[in-house]
C-alpha cells in the first residue's frame, strides 16, 4: 500500500532523512523504532504532506503522492495522529469528532456523520461519557483516545501514529495498543507506527524498521527484531520489558 523510495528531507541546512526506503503492505502494522532525533517523526510528516521531500518518491497504492497537500491526502485515505495529541482543547469532545469527520460530511452528509460519531462512541465508551466536556479538560489517556478517534472519523485506509503511548500510564498504554490491534484485525486497517515503547509496539506489529540518524539500518519481522541482541540492547529497555511481560 505504502512505499517510500530514497526519500530525503531537510530542516533548513540539516539533512534529516537520508535515502529512506520502506514499505507497508495492505493490512500490516509496521513499527519504526530509533533514538530521539533519528528522523522518525519527520518520516511520518513527509508521508502525510506536512514536511517537504527534497528527493525521492512516496507512493500510495502505486500512485506518486510526493508533495501532495496534507488535506488532499486525508481525502485519499491517509490519517496522521501526531505526537502530542493535537486536539482542539477549547472545543467539546463531540465538536472535535465532527471536525475529524469533515470528509464524511462533505461526501455523505450529516446523517452519515452522526453514524460515524456513534461508531466512535461505541469503540471509545469514555468519549461518549465526556462528549460535552471541553477536550482540554480530559486526562492524557482520554485525549489520546480522542485524537485517535478524530483520525478514524476520516475513514482512513492508512493510519500514521506518532508516539501514541507518550506520557501515559501503563494500563492506558495497554488499552491504546489493544485498540490498534483491534482496528487491524477487524477492519484491515494499515498502520505505520512510531513508538518509544519499542517492545510493546513490536509485539503488535508484523514488521519493523530501525532508523538511525536518518537512515534505515535494519528491517525484519517483528519477532526477529524482538530477539535481536543489538535491538534489545539499544531499544528494548528492562523497564519496558517488565511492564509488558
Amino acid at each position: 500500500m505504502l512505499r517510500l523510495v530514497n526519500v530525503n528531507s531537510n530542516y533548513g541546512l540539516v539533512h534529516v532523512l537520508k535515502n529512506v526506503s520502506l514499505h507497508v503492505g495492505k493490512g500490516e502494522v509496521v513499527t519504526i523504532i530509533g533514538a530521539n532525533g533519528a528522523g522518525k517523526t519527520t518520516t511520518l510528516r513527509a508521508i502525510s504532506g506536512l514536511q517537504p521531500v527534497a528527493e525521492g518518491q512516496i507512493y500510495l497504492d502505486g500512485k506518486d503522492i510526493t508533495g501532495i497537500a496534507a488535506q488532499k491526502l486525508v481525502a485519499m485515505g491517509v490519517a496522521h495522529v501526531p505526537e502530542g495529541r493535537q486536539i482542539f482543547a477549547p472545543m467539546s469532545v463531540h465538536d472535535n469528532l465532527e471536525l475529524g469527520g469533515l470528509q464524511v460530511y462533505r461526501r455523505f452528509g450529516r446523517k452519515q456523520l452522526k453514524c460515524e460519531i456513534e461508531s466512535m462512541f461505541e469503540r471509545f465508551e469514555v468519549l461518549r461519557d465526556r462528549q460535552n466536556q471541553y477536550a482540554g479538560t480530559l486526562s492524557g489517556g482520554e485525549q489520546q483516545m480522542l485524537a485517535l478517534a478524530m483520525a478514524l472519523m476520516s475513514r482512513p485506509r492508512l493510519l500514521l501514529l506518532d508516539e501514541p503511548s507518550m506520557g501515559l500510564a501503563p494500563l492506558i498504554v495497554k488499552e491504546i495498543f489493544r485498540i490498534i490491534e483491534e482496528l487491524q484485525s477487524e477492519n484491515g486497517l494499515t498502520v505505520l507506527l512510531i513508538e518509544q515503547n519499542a517492545n510493546a509496539a513490536l509485539k503488535i506489529s508484523d514488521r519493523g524498521y530501525v532508523l538511525e540518524t536518518g537512515r534505515i539500518v535494519l528491517e525484519a519481522d517483528a519477532e526477529k527484531l524482538l530477539s535481536n541482541p543489538e535491538v534489545k540492547r539499544a531499544y528494548l529497555g528492562r523497564e519496558q520489558r517488565e511492564i509488558w511481560e
